[in-house]
């Protein structure tokens, strides 16, 4: 898959500052699928698991890994990056119908890859209020969640945000993942479900001074994520503490903004805002994930979002799996649960 065009229409392969696309061989891609393919479930011994999975992905060519390696590791790297040619599992199941894991996988190729690409950015984080704790999420639609900004919806546009968290200390973009990595099982049925990325970069270049000075400003509250407005609140918004929407250094700004609602506490503040999500549609890349394409997002330098798309809950619905990814645990240590020390409040 590489990115489109506007129309759909496949479009030459990109190198920009915020967006690449890394393909690995066909040589590559067989001798990586023959080793995940003989690997157990990764969730048995996750730390065992992990140092597996580092020494089969130490053998890439050194221009891939370095190039998995640098999007972790620098500022002025791509905040965005399309792996491609990966391998997958030779027997896919139906894709699940409530959202969680399959009960019906044999191999555990399509987590070995989504667990060894996230282990070359940082450590793989769970939280409770997100899939249950779980490291590996199954990011399918729900019948329930169809019109919801959450990963089951599919009726409705995702808007552009980030994967925050709530936090009693105030703010949800402190504890929230470094990464994310999304990576494709099964396509939806007509192959049209875009996601999109757009980096902090391009927002504040394509801004007018003015609306960039807005956002810069603590004139916003975050509302927590949908699964614990829902799950844990009962519904009710649960606000951060006023925080800007986008922050830091002029050349490498970081961006936050809550896919379950943002406040603006002024008028200017809410024209800003419409005015931030217009500019992420402009200068957003967008791509069409199919089976054997991962993404590594970077949740700091960047905002993502997700088309429409029809669900049919027919067991051939569009299957991703998905990480948060911290590039350390140990400065979100204070929400670390007693049971597991990658699982977090």
């Amino acid at each position: 898959m590489t990115a489109t065009t506007d129309h759909g229409v496949p479009a030459a392969p990109v190198l920009t500052p915020t967006f690449r696309e890394i393909a690995l061989p066909d040589t590559v891609r067989d001798a990586l699928g023959g080793q995940l393919a003989q690997l157990p479930d990764p969730n048995t011994d996750i730390d065992r698991s992990m140092t597996r999975l580092l020494q089969i992905f130490a053998d890439l060519p050194t221009e891939l890994l370095q190039q998995i390696l640098d999007f972790g590791r620098h500022i002025d790297t791509p905040g965005v990056s399309l792996v491609s040619n990966l391998p997958v599992d030779a027997d896919l199941p139906d894709t699940p119908s409530d959202g969680g894991p399959s009960t019906d996988k044999k191999t555990f190729v399509a987590e070995g890859v989504l667990l060894g690409l996230s282990g070359l950015l940082g450590e793989p984080m769970g939280v409770l209020t997100e899939k249950a704790g779980q490291l590996v999420h199954d990011v399918i639609p729900v019948a329930g969640g169809s019109m919801t900004q959450t990963n089951q919806g599919s009726e409705v546009f995702l808007n552009f945000h980030s994967d925050i968290m709530h936090d009693v200390i105030g703010r949800y973009d402190v504890a929230n993942p470094d990464f994310l990595v999304l990576s494709c099982l099964r396509s939806d049925h007509e192959g049209i479900a875009g996601t999109f990325y757009a980096d902090a970069r391009d927002i504040s270049a394509a801004l007018p001074p003015e609306t960039l000075e807005t956002l810069r400003s603590p004139l916003f509250r975050l509302n927590a994520p949908g699964s614990y407005v829902r799950d844990v609140a009962g519904g009710q918004d649960v606000l951060s503490e006023p925080v800007p929407m986008i922050n830091g250094h002029a050349d490498y700004p970081e961006i936050a903004i809550s896919a379950n609602g943002v406040h603006p506490l002024t008028s200017g503040a809410r024209e800003a805002l419409d005015t931030l999500q217009e500019v992420c549609r402009k200068v957003a890349h967008q791509v069409q994930l199919r089976p054997g394409q991962a993404l590594l997002i970077n949740n700091r330098k960047g905002v993502h979002a997700r088309s429409t798309f029809t669900a049919r809950y027919d067991g051939r619905d569009r299957w991703l799996q998905r990480t948060y990814v911290r590039r350390s645990l140990w400065n979100v240590r204070y929400r670390v649960t007693e049971e597991n020390r990658r699982i977090h409040y």
